[in-house]
């Protein structure tokens, strides 16, 4: 299969209605936000979600949450070593084709395989992919628009039930009102190393538009986060006609009134640059 022919730009907006879209384990699982008071999504979390959306489309992903595990693997090396098991990993040529050819999120993300190697040495190959993606950050500050409760719980977790304990109390975070952007890239020179193909390039642009399916949680109910666009741009050569940045920036949203509380509160511009090719999609 031929490799990414030419470089391919994206952007997606995201809106959040009373949901926590990326909690921070280091600061009490409230949303992520950054020394400005703007919402961050942080590109793993967005990879996350790209994962389980191609997993579910049917394609083969190496990395593998555990509540979205399709195999009986309970780590990476397992899996790279059970699935892979006729590739010795000290031909490091021969693993890198055989991982990107099995594995959707390799040959897209790029991949690091470490690992110990006991009484031989370990082994550490790297993989490079096509496909970067940003973090999303909210297009207006969302510090003050964040909200906690308090939570309980109707039983304790342990004990004899006679006693409420600790466990029994909680925080709940919730951003009320935001609108969040991250952009991405596909570059075909790295294509070649990896595989990465025209058809995976449409597969990812497909799942991009329902990143939010099937991905409700108590922190992100049903309908609290969706996809509202997907801008897709197209070059017409393998090193683009613009850089990356340029084309980000035929971007923009922002919002027309001062506590905007839904995607009509906004206003979204999109420029042209001459011979680029532009997809509007709307999100599902």
């Amino acid at each position: 299969m031929d490799t990414l022919k030419n470089k391919i730009d994206f952007a997606v907006i995201i809106c959040v209605n009373n949901a926590n879209p990326n909690g921070d384990p280091l600061n009490g699982n409230r949303p992520r936000v950054n020394y400005e008071g703007f919402g961050e999504l942080s590109d793993v979390c967005i990879k996350r979600k790209i994962r389980n959306r191609l997993m579910e489309a049917g394609h083969s992903i190496f990395v593998q949450s555990d509540d979205n595990r399709v195999d009986d693997y309970r780590s990476l090396r397992s899996r790279a070593e059970g699935v892979l098991k006729n590739v010795d990993m000290k031909k490091e040529k021969e693993f890198r084709e055989a991982a990107c050819k099995q594995w959707f999120d390799v040959r897209a993300f790029g991949q690091l395989f470490a690992y110990k190697g006991g009484d031989e040495a370990g082994v550490s190959i790297g993989i490079r992919g096509p496909v970067s993606i940003h973090p999303a950050f909210s297009v207006a500050p969302v510090l003050d628009r964040i909200s906690s409760i308090q939570i309980t719980k109707s039983v304790s977790g342990e004990g004899d039930g006679t006693k409420r304990g600790s466990d029994t109390m909680g925080m709940k975070h919730r951003v009320d009102h935001g609108v969040y952007m991250f952009y991405g890239s596909m570059n075909p020179q790295l294509a070649t190393k990896t595989g990465f193909s025209d058809e995976d390039a449409k597969a990812i642009k497909e799942v991009l538009k329902m990143l939010f399916r099937n991905d409700a949680s108590s922190a992100r109910p049903e309908g609290s986060m969706e996809v509202h666009k997907v801008y897709w741009w197209e070059h017409n050569n393998p090193n683009g006609q613009y850089s990356s940045a340029k084309v980000h920036r035929l971007l923009e949203v922002k919002p027309n009134k001062e506590e905007p509380r839904s995607i009509e509160d906004y206003e979204i511009t999109l420029k042209d640059l001459s011979g680029l090719k532009r997809e509007v999609i709307d999100g599902e």
